[in-house]
């Protein structure tokens, strides 16, 4: 079954490698999918929707190993602040479930984050619209065809 994001995909003439595997857990979809496909936590991607306000919404793509710094996120933006969106919420935008949610072919048009760490790799894989499925992508055609801005949008731990 072609996802919607692989027909965004397929429409901008943008190569991606399919990866699916059994998708078994609950939580931490991310990892568990880096795990189950025998690759580099750091070039997995998971894919966080944040709001600012009732009509802003963001999608934050993030390596599964860091965590999103809201603060970060909203200054690269030039938002005020930024929070998590209920899962309910962004199913609704994006038209996907949770553990399944994917930059590409989203019901609702949003302001698309690329965490900078993807920019060292030639691919980095992101969720492909299901759970237990992914997409092996180059990081430059996630920002081009998403108009995405890409900067450091993880936390990082003081160093007190």
């Amino acid at each position: 079954m072609i996802t919607p994001a692989q027909n965004f995909l397929n429409k901008q003439h943008i190569p991606y490698k399919t990866y699916e595997y059994d998708c078994t857990t609950r939580h931490d979809f991310g990892k568990f999918a880096a795990a189950a496909l025998g690759q580099d936590e750091a070039r997995v991607f998971k894919t966080i929707i944040l709001q600012a306000d009732s009509h802003t919404y963001v999608t934050c793509v993030v390596p599964v190993t860091g965590l999103i710094s809201l603060k970060n996120t909203a200054r690269l933006l030039k938002l005020k602040s930024l929070e998590l969106t209920e899962p309910e919420t962004a199913t609704r935008i994006t038209g996907y479930v949770i553990g399944g949610v994917s930059p590409f072919g989203q019901k609702r048009r949003t302001l698309t984050v690329l965490d900078e760490s993807a920019l060292k790799f030639d691919e980095i894989l992101v969720s492909g619209g299901r759970r237990g499925f992914s997409l092996g992508i180059k990081p430059q055609d996630l920002v081009t065809s998403l108009q995405a801005v890409t900067g450091d949008v993880l936390e990082h731990p003081s160093l007190d």
